[in-house]
């Protein structure tokens, strides 16, 4: 098994209740697209590549999402609503981890076509507090993001 440097999302707080992410993937954004909102293949990548239960996938305006995450040490349970979907370029939705409930924060994620075969995806998530955003930075969502992202890097190396 070769290992391969995978190139980890940049993250900043631009500003008190605010997280930015980007992260370009090797992938058209049809097909990174594809893998953010088709359920089997989310199932294979957003929980840090364990195993994802998707028990709801409302993807429509108003629809409800909820994805369970078995990992060594129990479960994770996430979830929120669409409130936006543009289809290729855009999906906004709230967001609420189990681990932190009713602090939920908005997510606005955007697919940017780089026109050479590779696609950055813009993540802007609002809180309602300071201290929930600072308390999500805390939880290890970085790492967990980035894991996950590895996970997707996998999926997009083996579909393509």
């Amino acid at each position: 098994m070769t290992t391969q440097h995978t190139p980890a999302a940049t993250v900043s707080t631009p500003g008190d209740r605010d997280i930015h992410v980007e992260r370009v993937f090797d992938a058209t954004r049809d097909r990174v697209w594809a893998a953010y909102t088709e359920p089997d293949q989310l199932a294979q990548w957003w929980g840090r590549g364990n195993p994802l239960d998707v028990e709801r996938w409302e993807f429509e305006r108003g629809g409800h999402w909820r994805f369970v995450e078995h990992h060594e040490g129990g479960t994770d349970g996430f979830e929120g609503r669409f409130r936006e979907i543009t289809p290729k370029e855009r999906i906004v939705y709230s967001f609420e981890w189990d681990g932190m409930p009713a602090h939920v924060c908005i997510d606005s994620v955007a697919f940017v076509d780089l026109g050479d075969g590779r696609t950055r995806v813009v993540i802007d998530s609002q809180y309602f507090t300071a201290a929930e955003r600072d308390g999500m930075l805390q939880s290890g969502m970085e790492d967990g993001m980035n894991a996950s992202y590895a996970a997707l890097d996998a999926l997009l190396a083996k579909a393509g």
